[in-house]
Order: C-alpha cells, then sequence, then structure tokens
C-alpha cells in the first residue's frame, strides 16, 4: 500500500432518488453493500477515507473492520470532502483520490491512469465524452438545441495533489458540484483521462437492476501451473525474479526460473492459452538465457488484453535448498512489479518434500503456481 496516496470515499448522503427504506450505499448489489464494492475497487492503492453520515458511523466500522479513517461527512458533499482532507493535514500523503461512494465499479486500470497523470498536473479525473445530440426543454417541449461539442461526462475518482486541494476546498465557497469545479476555481490545472461506462453512478432505482447484472456477468477463470528445473553447475539460481546465492544452478532454456514458469503458465491457463512453450518456443534461438519475466509481463498484458485482472497469484517452491524464508517479500514485491498488482495479491511460499524423490535427494526445484482472474 502506497503511504502516500489516500482515497476519500463519500458516503455520507442520503441518497432519495434511488429509493429504498435505506441509503443507496448501503443497500445490496449481489449480497454486500454497494459501498462494499466500492471499497474493493481501491484495495491496496492507500489509505482510506471513509465520510460518513453521524448515524451510519458503527455500519462504517463494521463493514471496514478497522481498516479505513471514517470521518462525519458535512451537510453537502463539498463539506464532506474538506472534512476528509483536513483529516489528513500532516501526515505522510501527497495525493489524494475524491471517488463517490455510490459508484461501485470503477476499473482498476482506470484508476492507475487517473494517479500517472497526476505526475504532471495538478489534478486528473476520467470523463467520457457527450455522444447523444443535446436539447434544451421546458414544459413537456423541446425549446432549443444544444452543441454537444467539446463536451465530457464527469466521473470519479477526481485526483490531486494533496496540498493544492486542500488549499483550494478551503478557499472555496462552497456548493460545487465536484471537485474538479473546486479545483478550476483555485487556478488548478486539471488533465482529462479516458472514463468507463460501466463506471457509473447509482442514482435512480433501476440503477440497482444494471448494477446487478454487471456483478452476474463477472467472469472468474482460475489456471494452475507446474515447473521442475534440474540443477546444474553455477552458484547462484533464479526464484520469483530473485537472484538468490546457491552452490549450484538451475538448468533451462532461459534463466530457468522455475517458480515464475509456474506462474505464468498458471494465467496462460486460466485464458486458455496453453503453456509458454507455445508463446515463447525454446527452439527459438532468441530466448536462449531469456529473463522470464518476459514472459509472466507477456501473460500479464495477455489477461488486460482480454478484459482480466489478476485478483491473485499464489506460489509454492518445492525444494530443501536454498531456503526461500528470507527471500519471499523480494520475490512477492517483484512478482507484484512485473504484474502491476499490489504485493498483497500475490503469495510467495515454499516446502520441502521431506527428502523424498528428486527434490528430496536435491536434484532440482519444483513450483506450483495457481492463479485467479477476473473480469476488469
Amino acid at each position: 500500500m502506497d503511504e502516500t496516496l489516500a482515497i476519500i470515499i463519500t458516503a455520507a448522503g442520503r441518497g432519495t432518488r434511488a429509493g429504498g427504506e435505506e441509503p443507496k450505499q448501503w443497500r445490496k448489489i449481489a449480497g454486500r453493500p454497494v459501498l462494499a464494492h466500492t471499497l474493493s475497487a481501491f484495495d491496496g492503492f492507500g489509505r482510506i477515507v471513509l465520510t460518513l453520515h453521524p448515524e451510519d458511523m458503527m455500519r462504517g466500522l463494521e463493514l471496514t473492520a478497522g481498516h479505513a479513517t471514517l470521518v462525519a461527512g458535512g451537510e453537502t458533499r463539498a463539506a464532506s470532502v474538506r472534512n476528509a482532507l483536513e483529516v489528513l493535514e500532516g501526515s505522510a500523503v501527497t495525493r489524494v483520490l475524491i471517488h463517490d461512494g455510490a459508484r461501485p465499479f470503477p476499473s482498476r486500470m482506470m484508476v492507475q491512469s487517473v494517479i500517472a497523470a497526476l505526475e504532471k498536473s495538478d489534478g486528473a479525473a476520467p470523463a467520457i465524452a457527450v455522444s447523444d445530440a443535446l436539447w434544451r426543454g421546458a414544459g413537456g417541449r423541446v425549446t432549443g438545441l444544444q452543441s454537444r461539442e467539446g463536451l465530457l461526462r464527469a466521473q470519479t475518482p477526481q485526483g490531486f495533489r494533496f496540498p493544492a486541494i486542500l488549499q483550494a476546498h478551503r478557499a472555496h465557497p462552497g456548493g460545487a458540484a465536484d471537485d474538479v469545479e473546486v479545483a478550476l476555481a483555485h487556478g488548478l490545472s486539471v488533465a482529462v483521462v479516458a472514463g468507463e461506462e460501466e463506471n457509473f453512478k447509482i442514482t435512480y432505482p433501476d440503477d440497482f437492476a444494471r448494477a446487478e447484472r454487471k456483478v452476474g456477468a463477472m467472469d472468474v477463470r482460475l489456471g494452475n501451473g507446474y515447473d521442475v528445473h534440474a540443477f546444474t553447475a553455477g552458484d547462484h539460481v533464479w526464484l520469483c525474479g530473485v537472484k538468490v546465492p546457491h552452490d549450484r544452478a538451475l538448468l533451462g532454456h532461459s534463466d530457468a526460473d522455475v517458480a515464475m514458469h509456474a506462474l505464468t503458465d498458471a494465467i496462460y491457463g486460466a485464458l486458455a492459452e496453453g503453456d509458454i512453450g507455445r508463446h515463447f518456443p525454446p527452439s527459438d534461438p532468441q530466448w536462449k538465457g531469456a529473463a522470464s519475466e518476459i514472459f509472466l509481463a507477456h501473460a500479464g498484458q495477455l489477461a488486460s488484453a482480454r478484459g482480466y485482472r489478476i485478483a491473485n497469484a499464489d506460489v509454492t517452491i518445492v525444494c530443501e535448498r536454498p531456503k526461500i524464508g528470507p527471500h519471499a517479500a523480494a520475490m512477492q514485491a517483484r512478482l507484484a512489479a512485473i504484474l502491476g498488482i499490489e504485493a498483497g495479491r500475490i503469495s510467495v511460499k515454499a516446502t520441502t518434500s521431506e527428502r523424498l524423490g528428486f527434490t528430496g535427494r536435491e536434484e532440482g526445484i519444483a513450483a506450483l503456481a495457481t492463479a485467479t482472474l477476473v473480469s476488469a
């Protein structure tokens, strides 16, 4: 988790237009509150600050299990956001994302694009170009036309450099529709990144049916991978992209990273895309001695191109030596960096075979991996 990034999720409103007997953020989609889906979308990105109606604080505590900072919301959305920003002053936070609690389906790719845009701009926000014809109307009749040229439909999360947006909110008189309005009034620059139709805000009763269809349509795929490499002469082995000192090396056409090969095959398997050999034939000399991260990165990119994200991966290394424990955290971090996901979604562990079989005789190393892919 990035301690310099905070995600403010606004959920203090009452949402009366959505109907129902309770505020829309607490109504359920596929058995879980809307707000639970929203929180899941930001898992692992940074510190979560959740603005809630004072009456909802206990529900918020139960929902987040203490893993979020809860802040009482104000009379307006802008007031709620300012309350959250003030709580963050003096912390390590340098960037902040502000998101509607009733938008439960922002993709991780879109969130990452907002964060990346903050490298060159005071702020960044997703939007979708208006494609429909626009009319003006009154009394149930069309009274005029409106050009759609240059018009965008705003979405969240809206990201900002923290000191700048805090000062902007302090200076604003209130009543802003969103945080981009506050930022522009303070003279900040705001970049536009591509929004997504699936990142809709639940506003009306029919939106719950749409949300149920969205969750019900989620595609989950599971893949397994297994690989073995024998020892040969050398002074180190590559495991999960980490160079581990050892009195032997692993024999293979590439760098023989047996654990990374197993994980790569697990991702290919979930996609029904065969194995490494299909994509990088060992008969091709260009892959002689190649770094296995090339293979893993390709598998991850293929999953993304097919509309999936890696929900989690589990890697088990089977060997007597070298000892994996001292290197497991570095391996976890390296795999996460290659795949572009948070380290908390990857497990790396090891076991011995109790001196049985070829691993027990220290003739080589085996690895097993499982990967879960979900539609993004």
